[in-house]
C-alpha cells in the first residue's frame, strides 16, 4: 500500500496580487518519484518551494488551504522553519555551490546542526558522496574548489550537500536543464537510485524526462492542477484532453 507523504489540499498562493496556484489538492508518495510538468508560469515552482517555505522569503507571499507532510501542517506558527528544511532538501536548476573547497560545502550543514567530531563528518562526506554518484571523481580533490569541477559534477555535489542532513524529501528544480545529455543521464539514474530511501518531487521542462524518471506525474495549466495521474497514464491515455495537447507538444 502507497504511503502518502505530502498532502496538500486546497493550496492557493499569491505573491501580491498575482495568483500562482488556485485551489491545488494533491497527495504525493513516499519513496514514489513524481515529475510535476506545465508551461513557463503554470505554477510548478511555486507548487515545490511551498513544500519547504521557501516562498516565506518572498515579497507579498500569502496562502491559504494546507500542505501537510507525514500529517503535520508545516504552516502551523509553531513549526521550525530550519528543521522543515533540514527534512526537505532542495536541489535548485543550477548549481549553487559555496566558493570554498568540495568538503567545505559538504560538511557546512552537517557543522551548522551541531555535529563537532571530525571522523563522522568525513564519514557523512563520503556516504552522501557516494549516494550521489560523486565520491570516485572528488575523493582525491575534497581541498579543491567546488567551483573548480564539471557542471554536472557541480549538480552531484549539490545533491550530496543535500543528503548530509538526512532529509526524507528531496525538491528538484530543473535540476539537468543545465546539463549535457551525460551529465544529464547520470543525475535521472542518481534519482531512480535515491527513490528507494527518499520522497522525490520534480520539476522539469522536458516531457522525455518526466516520463522516464518519474512514477507520477502532475501536469499543471495556468495555477490549477489539471491532471494527476501514474506516469503511464498521463503519457499513454490521459483523462483530460488539455493533458493530452501538452504531452504530445501540441502546445507549452
Amino acid at each position: 500500500m502507497k504511503e502518502v507523504k505530502i498532502k496538500i489540499n486546497n493550496l492557493s498562493v499569491y505573491f501580491n496580487y498575482i495568483q500562482a496556484l488556485n485551489d491545488v489538492s494533491i497527495e504525493l508518495y513516499a519513496n514514489r518519484v513524481t515529475s510535476i510538468i506545465g508551461p513557463s508560469g503554470c505554477g510548478k515552482t511555486s507548487l515545490l518551494r511551498t513544500i519547504n517555505r521557501m516562498n516565506d522569503l518572498m515579497h507579498g507571499f500569502r496562502l491559504t488551504g494546507e500542505v501537510l507532510i507525514d500529517g503535520v501542517n508545516i504552516y502551523e506558527p509553531e513549526i521550525d522553519v530550519v528543521n522543515l528544511r533540514k527534512l526537505v532538501g532542495m536541489i535548485f536548476q543550477k548549481s549553487n555551490l559555496f566558493p570554498k573547497s568540495v568538503y567545505e560545502n559538504l560538511a557546512f550543514a552537517p557543522m551548522l546542526h551541531g555535529i563537532k567530531d571530525k571522523k563522522e563528518i568525513e564519514e557523512i562526506v563520503e556516504r552522501t558522496a557516494i549516494q550521489a554518484g560523486v565520491w570516485n571523481e572528488i575523493k582525491d580533490r575534497l581541498n579543491e574548489n567546488a567551483l573548480n569541477f564539471s557542471a554536472g559534477q557541480q549538480q552531484r555535489i549539490c545533491i550530496a550537500r543535500a543528503l548530509t542532513v538526512e532529509p526524507d524529501i528531496l525538491l528538484m528544480d530543473e535540476p539537468a536543464t543545465a546539463l549535457d545529455p551525460v551529465s544529464t543521464a547520470r543525475i535521472e539514474e542518481l534519482i531512480f537510485e535515491l527513490k528507494r530511501k527518499y520522497t522525490i518531487v520534480v520539476v522539469t521542462h522536458n516531457m522525455q524526462q518526466a516520463a522516464r524518471i518519474s512514477d507520477y506525474t502532475a501536469f499543471f495549466y495556468l495555477g490549477h492542477l489539471v491532471e494527476y495521474d501514474k506516469t503511464t497514464r498521463i503519457f499513454t491515455n490521459p483523462a483530460n484532453k488539455q493533458t493530452e495537447d501538452y504531452v504530445t507538444g501540441r502546445f507549452g
